[in-house]
Formats: structure tokens, sequence, C-alpha cells
């Protein structure tokens, strides 16, 4: 039959149903231990009795999603952005694709495909071009001081600097 994943709530309540079926637990025990009403505990020692414990884990695991894009459909998007919206964010080249191509497709769809394709890098992943300063050879010897003139004494004096 092969390996099956289960998530540690599932093999939780695997445990736990197995002790009511051997008869070391009790319904209303396993009920309270689940978080569950003795109703859905009756519900999973049924499924138990008759699928064994596989079918436990939920029947969606390992299906695709409802809402989820079609493969024609996101690498078309992705050679219209290649081509014609090469240097647009996301948020614009959904627009863009909406807008002129008639194609509609979120925006959180396309930041993620952009990234995987390498067309787009977020803001935290780009490169920060900041050139390290060396230490300097004396304590003070950064302090940077004005040396501009001004007129401290407004029209009764010359102007002057602040560190004459």
């Amino acid at each position: 039959m092969g390996l099956i994943a289960m998530s540690e709530r599932d093999l939780q309540r695997i445990e736990v149903l197995s002790k009511v079926i051997d008869g070391r637990m009790t319904l209303m025990s396993a009920a309270h231990v689940l978080g569950l009403s003795e109703r859905q505990v009756r519900r999973l020692l049924e499924r138990i009795r008759t699928g064994g414990a596989a079918s436990i884990r939920h029947k969606a695991i390992g299906r695709p999603s409802n809402n989820r894009i079609n493969d024609g459909l996101r690498d078309y998007a992705l050679t219209l952005i290649r081509e014609r919206y090469w240097d647009f964010g996301p948020t614009l080249a959904a627009e863009k694709l909406a807008g002129r191509d008639g194609l509609t497709v979120s925006r959180e769809t396309l930041r993620h495909r952009m990234t995987a394709a390498g067309i787009w890098l977020s803001r935290q992943q780009r490169r920060s071009f900041h050139q390290p300063r060396l230490r300097r050879e004396a304590y003070g010897e950064l302090v940077q001081i004005d040396g501009s003139e001004h007129r401290w004494f407004e029209d009764r004096g010359d102007a002057v600097n602040s560190h004459q």
C-alpha cells in the first residue's frame, strides 16, 4: 500500500481511537481528549472500521485547489510578462494583463510566479549597494565641522564663521 503522510493531529486521533477500539478508553473520555463531540468520535470510529487508519486523513489532501489557475493560462501570462511587461512589478503587470490582454490573474499569483521565474525580486531580495565604511585612524576623525559663514549678529556685525 505504501507510506501515507499524516499530520500529528491525525496520528493522535488514531492513537486515541485505537484505545477506544481496544476497550482501554471510553467514548466520552476520547471525545474530551480529542476536543470533539461523542457523535464525531463515533463517526471517526466508523471510518476507521470501514477504511482503516488511512481514512482518518482529510480527503482533500493531495488534490489540487478548486481556485487553481490552469497551467496553460499561467504560462501564457508569464510569456506575456516576459515579452511586454518584463520591467513591471506584479501589481502593474496584473493591471496591464487585465486591461490590455483580457487576462484576470491576481497580483499575488503573479508575484509568486514572477519570483519563481526570476523576473521580479521583492524589495528585501534586491541587493543593496552600500559601500562599507573603513575604520578611521583616530577617535573623532569622522567629526565634520561646518565652516560656512553666516550672519550670526544679523545686521549688527560682519558675517562670521562659528569656528573662529
